[in-house]
């Protein structure tokens, strides 16, 4: 899954309402979800920088990842929820009741059906890589935000908590998995990690990205210049305010050093590394924040 692509010499490398939950297969208290999610089209295609024509077109996909290695692992079998809201997850703009809102997850770790949401649930499309289905997220409202940024959650269903503190509309950022997508907006906006070694950069390997709300998801380097990644983690959309990415030296990656977008230098301890992205207001223009990552 390592494909290889040589560098300019000139590139530096850095040294609601309560609602009971029907029991799932959801990880034990205080870990995270393995897997990953994104938006696509209806037929699992990842669409240009998380940018949409209509709000109709945005679905939801899942698993271990877009060009994540054989290895990875997708999300746990299970039952899980999902909503849309602006960017700081305080409005829910998802218009149908989160029982409406459900889907399963089989034992490959891929999206399986919305079955249980019964005569509610929300249309679905087959990916046409791994066979799973993708989950239409309309009916939803426009968003608030000034950027035109949406943000669409995932948890487990028997995580839901109304009482928990920090819960955005019964949604636990800890136990969740965020996306971001744009709807007839064209300021870009991302976070990329590119990782390196012997001035190569590299595909398949992974970063963390936890948004201002203490959510995560997971993406992989990748080469598709089709929604233009060009061997990068590709983080669309990202909201303003301050991010953390989180890199780990994974096999024919030891991570020696990881450099910040602003250009300084991470403190990497047993292989691991946290990275601040703080994002500018989207109305600002176009910003790229890359992180590096300089493998042994």
């Amino acid at each position: 899954m390592n494909k290889l692509f040589a560098i300019p010499s000139a590139i530096l490398l850095a040294a609601a309402t309560l609602w009971v939950a029907p029991a799932t297969a959801a990880p034990p208290p205080g870990t995270q979800l393995s897997g990953a999610i994104f938006t696509s089209d209806s037929s699992g295609v990842p669409v240009n920088l998380n940018i949409y024509d209509a709000k109709e077109d945005v679905y939801l996909n899942g698993g271990p990842g877009i060009n994540a290695p054989d290895d990875a692992a997708g999300l746990p079998a299970g039952t899980y929820s999902f909503q849309v809201t602006d960017p700081s997850g305080k409005v829910l703009l998802s218009s149908d009741g989160v029982e409406c809102r459900q889907f399963s997850v089989n034992a490959s770790g891929v999206i399986q059906d919305t079955s249980p949401s019964g005569a509610c649930a929300h249309a679905t499309g087959l990916d046409g890589e791994d066979g799973g289905a993708t989950v239409q997220l309309f009916p939803y409202a426009d968003t608030p935000n000034n950027g035109g940024v949406y943000k669409v959650w995932v948890t487990p269903t028997d995580k839901l908590d109304c009482d928990a503190a920090g819960n955005k509309n019964c949604f636990v950022p800890r136990y969740s998995k965020t996306d971001n997508f744009k709807v007839r907006s064209d300021m870009i906006v991302e976070i990329d990690v590119r990782f390196w070694k012997n001035g190569v950069a590299m595909d398949g390997y992974a970063a963390t990205w936890v948004d201002t709300n203490g959510a995560h998801n997971i993406k992989y380097s990748e080469w598709n210049p089709a929604v233009l990644a060009f061997h990068e983690a590709h983080f669309e959309a990202t909201e303003q305010g301050t991010h953390s990415i989180r890199v780990a030296s994974q096999p024919g990656c030891a991570i020696v050093a990881v450099q910040a977008p602003d250009g300084s230098s991470a403190k990497v301890r047993g292989g691991t590394a946290t990275v601040p992205v703080t994002v500018a207001d989207h109305t600002e223009g176009d910003h790229t924040y890359f992180v590096d990552v300089s493998c042994n």
